[in-house]
């Protein structure tokens, strides 16, 4: 770390997921190779090509959230202000006059509240102008998510919006990273939150064919790294970290999970939706994020994939981490939650954050499920359908959007 630099730490988490609601549940679905993915029950989606999804089940906001309130946000805005609660919870902080002005928020979203936007363009088709709801706009923008988390919790430090696609929620960490490294706040709450299995939302992925079509048997359609894969599979959730500088941590006695130590960020400039061959742009964001961290390459323990179960972002990402890695490649465990999870687009990068964190904390690397063909072109350890124990030190996590958006964390075990 650089002369001058804060030292950040990470002090609470939150997680809505597919698999879990709570840390703990998203922890034990990792651990067991639970598969979030089934058919959409959020809408009928009969007539789509896709008709499946990894929906967050049995959300329940009571408690979190007034009902008032409630019915005026969009989904992505309530999983993000749970999440962040449960973050808050997680880690004993207390906010007030003290020291609000020293605490921020950063929520990544890669849409915003797109069901908002189809509910509303509807009535304004079938009823008219007069009658589209007031909220409309504010319950669409894509910063809502981070500005709802700042009114919930009294943050008046730091506070904005990242819209980097499936980088977002990545790119929102890494930027609340910089912020208390540079001494800019005391406490920051970031990560992501995506809602966006809507009608228009699977549509508009099926016909760019980003997709599975695998109708017949959704359990088995997000299927990283295999030879047979053939689309992702569309998630929804949030996960929030909250960091704060190393000295504020330890003079309030709170617990600490991990340090962050590196954070990369680059651009392939390359084409809208595909990655650069061999993966260009996530190798420059992941040697930036060890560069940035002082990691010695022996030393990293796991990488937590972006690994989507498209065909070229998983060779690509292979490529990439075999560019970083060298000779070592091949004895680094790899391995992609979105199997279990699906992909939550901006909110990934937070929920994929967190398991990293859970992964050094629980010595164990959660599998990538539904692997059973081995592609020529990802020749890596995936740790194939089942977790693994290990002990895991030091850790990176890829995220990688449209728009050629590659970001790189890169988490320890404190020490």
């Amino acid at each position: 770390m650089a002369e001058g630099l804060h030292r950040v730490v990470v002090t609470g988490l939150g997680a809505i997921t597919p698999i879990g609601n709570t840390v703990n549940a998203f922890w034990d679905g990792l651990s067991s190779g639970s598969n979030g993915v089934d058919l959409i029950s959020l809408f009928d989606a009969s007539s789509h090509a896709c008709r499946f999804a990894a929906e967050v089940k049995n959300f329940d906001p009571t408690g979190f959230l007034e009902p008032k309130e409630s019915k005026r946000w969009d989904r992505f805005s309530k999983f993000g202000v749970v999440a962040a609660k449960q973050a808050l919870a997680d880690s004993g902080l207390t906010i007030d006059e003290t020291n609000e002005s020293r605490i921020g928020v950063i929520i990544g979203s890669g849409v915003g509240g797109l069901l908002t936007m189809e509910t509303q363009a509807h009535v304004l088709s079938d009823k008219g102008p007069g009658r589209v709801s007031p909220f409309t706009v504010p319950m669409m923008i894509p910063n809502m998510a981070t500005g709802l988390v700042a009114i919930a919790l009294g943050a008046r430090g730091p506070s904005s919006a990242v819209a980097t696609a499936c980088a977002a929620g990545s790119n929102a960490i890494g930027d609340a990273f910089r912020l208390l490294q540079l001494g800019k706040a005391d406490v920051m709450f970031c990560g992501g939150a995506e809602a966006s299995i809507t009608p228009l939302g699977v549509a508009g992925f099926a016909s760019a064919k980003a997709l599975s079509f695998r109708n017949d048997d959704p359990s088995t359609a997000s299927r990283p790294f295999d030879a047979e894969r053939d689309g992702f599979v569309i998630g929804e959730g949030s996960g929030v970290m909250v960091l704060e500088t190393l000295d504020h941590a330890k003079s309030r006695g709170a617990q600490i999970h991990a340090e962050i130590i590196g954070y990369g960020t680059t651009c392939d400039a390359h084409h809208i939706t595909s990655p650069i061959p061999g993966g260009l742009g996530g190798a420059e964001a992941m040697k930036q994020a060890i560069k940035d961290g002082q990691i010695p390459i022996e030393s990293i323990d796991y990488i937590n994939a972006h690994g989507t179960s498209t065909p070229a972002n998983d060779s690509n990402e292979t490529a990439a981490i075999k560019t970083v890695l060298g000779n070592r490649a091949g004895q680094v465990p790899v391995s992609s939650t979105k199997s279990m999870t699906g992909h939550l687009l901006g909110g990934s990068g937070g929920i994929e954050a967190v398991a990293c964190v859970l992964a050094m904390r629980h010595r164990a690397i959660p599998p990538t499920i539904n692997y059973s063909n081995p592609d020529p072109d990802c020749d890596l350890d995936y740790v194939p359908n089942t977790a693994r124990d290990h002990s895991v030190e030091v850790v990176l996590s890829n995220s990688f959007g449209f728009g050629g958006h590659n970001v790189c964390l890169a988490f320890r075990q404190m020490t």
